[in-house]
């Protein structure tokens, strides 16, 4: 399988912005373990600002946008640096992708990103890809991973997207204010009722929420890739979802 992951801010770090070693460490070995196995893998990484607030000391996530592109300097050094150090233990080659919306709104551009990525998984490297936040402005804004996750996947062809989040997946209300919320375990599609079902992230760290999810999966259903949401606290989800387990929400219009 081609796998397309994407990492959130509040999977890689603690509240206080600095990395969570242990979890980080968890996931290196799992996506190196899987890929072992003779998946494809590319990652789609956030966390480039907010470990750049940890490492620069800052009390808060800035709010101005120079501010955010001083961190994110900061901080994707300190992000490549650990995936390159923990990738490298078990022998994979890692490469480092930064992206705006130009490279994969324009179709010269698109169609380069796309043959670098391709030639990539054929050396056997392992992508890891993030939006240019120390150019972009617009994308620092918007903050929305999880769509360029979509988008890289629908380039690739990918089988199958992972969005390791804050939150198990999608639920019949937030979980967070209603305890007798239901999981949804699967959608087959994005209606307006699944649209209403949509919050807005708890995260202090990421800018992402449940409607740039459900925007994600919508990328991923019109191209015939499937999506799970899952939560990232459990690296070992992983293997469950490849396992054909109920893990998180799937979003797919393949038949059981």
């Amino acid at each position: 399988m081609r796998i397309v992951v994407k990492i959130g801010t509040s999977t890689l770090a603690h509240p206080t912005g600095h990395l969570n070693i242990r979890r980080v460490e968890q996931l290196c070995k799992i996506l190196s373990d899987i890929k072992n196995a003779g998946h494809e893998m590319i990652l789609v990484s956030s966390g480039a600002i907010g470990m750049g607030v940890g490492k620069l000391g800052l009390r808060e996530r800035p709010k101005d946008i120079p501010s955010k592109q001083a961190a994110a300097a900061v901080g994707q050094c300190e992000l490549m640096y650990t995936y390159d150090k923990l990738f490298g233990d078990y022998h994979h080659i890692v490469a480092q992708l930064l992206i705006t919306g130009d490279d994969t709104a324009n179709d010269a551009r698109r169609l380069n990103f796309t043959n670098t990525l391709n030639r990539l998984l054929e050396l056997g490297a392992m992508p890891i890809i993030n939006e240019n936040d120390t150019v972009a402005t617009d994308e620092i804004v918007i903050g929305d991973n999880d769509t360029l996750a979509a988008i890289v996947a629908k380039c690739v062809h990918a089988d199958l997207l992972i969005l390791l989040s804050d939150i198990d997946g999608l639920y019949t209300a937030d979980p967070h204010t209603h305890p007798d919320a239901i999981l949804l375990r699967r959608v087959t599609k994005i209606d307006d009722h699944i649209r209403e079902l949509a919050g807005v992230s708890s995260s202090s760290q990421g800018t992402g929420g449940m409607v740039t999810k459900l925007h994600a999966a919508e990328i991923c259903l019109g191209c015939g890739c499937d999506m799970v949401i899952a939560n990232g606290d459990r690296p070992e989800n992983l293997y469950d979802i490849l396992d054909g387990k109920a893990v998180g929400t799937t979003f797919t219009e393949k038949c059981l």
